[in-house]
């Protein structure tokens, strides 16, 4: 069985540590291939694991392997690519070069592109999509919040990996659709861009209806691409992705009431992006707005609000002084 074999985390960053972390603390073999600084965090600090809904879980650094090295894939039996969109090539071609042929490859990734650039760099291996559906934020001192809720989606496959990684805490279902599940994602995370540029919690940016209605016109945007295009996305949250952009513009008591029964979020959530802007790091912007850009250019869809909110976050990016707090007119240019 692929799962005696260690789990190996690649690019262990906040949603790495987090799955990685309650794997381990679920008595998994796990292993996380680290950057250097977070390898000294955890093991100086150990891995605090806390979750919207108030739960909490310690695991000790000798809970699991941490290395810099990605030798350590050499008995990997099952391979979770967590690193951002931009070093899936490179993170392709450590695996190539240490893990065993039969290891099996899950991107849990934003965006729609990393499975073909995984396949393309590991020809014969199993590869297959993933979609998370929660933010992670890192607290620092090995302390990872799960701040938003929702249960990890990966592609149906034989040996059924995704019940195979299920553990308390951290359910994992398969999906057929799974193409259609990773563009849904992605619609919804068109918000990340404009939580970022806010530099607002997504609770509070969500309770105000001038930002509902700037999210639900750029996801007007990208709906009316993928249609063009002949994708049909599958839903991230229990509400169908046609339907959100009308409740997105609904008065806020409305809106309010059908958030709370559909989706948890933490009053402190923040999108990735935010974080990414926070540390001077770069975005996914070119992977997520820019994914639906190009697919709008080869299907002659007028996509004016995401060009904008794109140049933007570039701009934002360049700058390096973190989220610019900016106003929903501002974004739309009226100020």
């Amino acid at each position: 069985m692929l799962t005696d074999r260690p789990i190996v985390v690649a690019g262990a960053g906040a949603i790495g540590c987090f799955v990685g972390g309650m794997l381990a603390a679920d008595d998994r073999r796990v292993a996380l291939l680290v950057r250097s600084r977070v390898k000294t965090e955890i093991e100086r600090f150990g891995l605090r694991l806390t979750d919207f809904d108030g739960s909490e879980k310690k695991l000790g650094a000798g809970q699991l392997a941490l290395s810099e090295d990605p030798a350590i894939f050499h008995s990997a039996g099952i391979v979770l690519v967590t690193v951002k969109s931009a070093d899936t090539a490179d993170v392709a071609d450590q695996i190539a070069r240490h893990a065993p042929r039969d290891a099996v490859i899950v991107s849990l990734q934003n965006g729609v592109g990393n499975v073909a650039v995984l396949q393309e760099r590991l020809g014969g291996r199993r590869v297959l999509a993933g979609m998370v559906p929660f933010n992670v934020v890192a607290m620092g001192e090995g302390h990872f919040h799960r701040s938003t809720s929702g249960d990890i989606t990966v592609g149906e496959d034989v040996d059924n990996t995704a019940a195979a990684l299920s553990v308390s805490g951290l359910a994992m279902r398969a999906s057929r659709d799974i193409t259609g599940v990773q563009w849904g994602k992605l619609i919804i995370n068109l918000n990340n861009a404009l939580s970022a540029l806010s530099n607002m919690p997504l609770a509070a940016q969500l309770a105000n209806r001038d930002w509902r209605k700037l999210f639900a016109d750029q996801m007007a945007e990208g709906l009316a691409t993928l249609k063009a295009a002949g994708i049909k996305p599958a839903s991230a949250t229990p509400i169908p992705p046609n339907w959100t952009p009308t409740l997105l513009r609904l008065p806020d008591v409305i809106f309010s009431a059908i958030l709370g029964r559909t989706m948890k979020i933490d009053p402190e959530a923040r999108s990735s992006m935010w974080q990414d802007l926070k540390q001077g790091r770069k975005t996914e912007i070119d992977y997520l707005q820019g994914a639906v850009i190009a697919l709008a250019e080869q299907n002659k869809v007028d996509v004016p609000l995401m060009r904008r909110i794109v140049a933007l976050v570039k701009q934002a990016e360049t700058a390096g002084k973190g989220p610019p707090g900016l106003s929903p007119q501002q974004i739309r240019g009226m100020v």
